[in-house]
């Protein structure tokens, strides 16, 4: 297949572009900055803004995996330019090019979409996907982990020291990003489920306390580590002053720790992919532990 695919040189895109080359797929990707030559892989310079780009990129491809998105943003206009205007673009691009299959990776976070800027960009670019005509699905993941994410590596960081700060009490549903690309494969290469929300997950039945998660973490780097729940008021102070000193570029945010306190983020119940279509693989305190033996060698942990 020749699969059109945002999002490539992110954590997610990165690792899909992988399993896709391994499938024997042609992988057209779109890149801001050129990037390192690899068979299998078209890399098409530009982004959701450039028309022509976009049009290079759908041309004759049998399927759009749209996995970028904008997961952190300083105001609201920054995550309707990533999330909402880049999907319409997309959606625009697929439909001029007779491009049918379309898989968006949305997040859990658009259940919510009054908790957030990020989840109610996320609900309004699936709504534009659900309006489309196209042959979409929606991929709702719940939290990613895995080799190359920069995301969680402060939570392995956290567990190796012997404390971790936690949001208030609650739950999650996680996943290894293996296990997410080859189900965004599955998508692609298979005609239905069509015009379908789905959330998948790592098998672990109502998810995780948040407890119980630190507990994995630090079983993950080979520590005993004691967890807190951090009180609402306190992470807003500190996305106040991570704001002061990082300006822009800050990581903790109002916006990220408005849905980082929402007790539920446990998948749906029956909103999971058809057994026979996708299962995951791997078990989340396997893919910590190797997840953490990535990050030591890249002497990052």
């Amino acid at each position: 297949m020749i699969l059109a695919v945002t999002g490539g040189t992110g954590f997610v895109g990165q690792r899909l572009i992988d399993l896709a080359v391994e499938r024997g797929h042609l992988v057209r990707a779109l890149a801001r900055r050129p990037q390192q030559v690899r068979d299998g892989v078209e890399w098409i310079e530009g982004s959701l803004e450039d028309r022509d780009a976009l049009q290079q990129l759908v041309k004759e491809s049998d399927a759009v995996i749209h996995v970028a998105g904008v997961i952190n943003a300083p105001d609201t206009a920054g995550f309707e330019a990533g999330n909402v205007n880049g999907t319409l673009a997309m959606l625009a691009s697929a439909t001029a090019a007779g491009t049918h299959r379309f898989v968006h990776v949305s997040s859990l976070a658009a259940r919510e979409p009054g908790l957030s800027q990020y989840g109610a960009s996320k609900a309004r670019s699936e709504e534009l996907v659900q309006r489309s005509g196209l042959d979409w699905t929606i991929v709702r993941p719940p939290a990613v982990y895995g080799p190359g994410d920069k995301e969680t590596l402060e939570l392995f960081k956290m567990a190796k020291s012997g404390v971790v700060f936690l949001p208030p009490r609650g739950r999650l549903s996680v996943i290894h990003v293996d296990d997410l690309g080859r189900l965004l494969l599955a998508l692609a290469e298979r005609d239905e489920p069509v015009k379908q929300i789905i959330e998948p997950h790592d098998a672990k039945a109502n998810g995780w306390t948040h407890r119980a998660f630190a507990a994995a973490l630090a079983k993950a780097v080979g520590t005993r580590a004691i967890s807190f729940a951090t009180p609402r008021l306190v992470l807003r102070a500190g996305a106040a002053i991570d704001r002061i000193v990082r300006g822009d570029r800050a990581k903790l945010t109002p916006d990220r720790v408005a849905y980082f306190c929402h007790p539920d983020w446990v998948v749906s119940d029956g909103s999971e992919p058809p057994a026979d279509l996708w299962q995951p693989e791997v078990p989340t305190e396997q893919g910590l532990a190797q997840t953490a033996g990535w990050y030591r060698e890249q002497g990052w942990l």
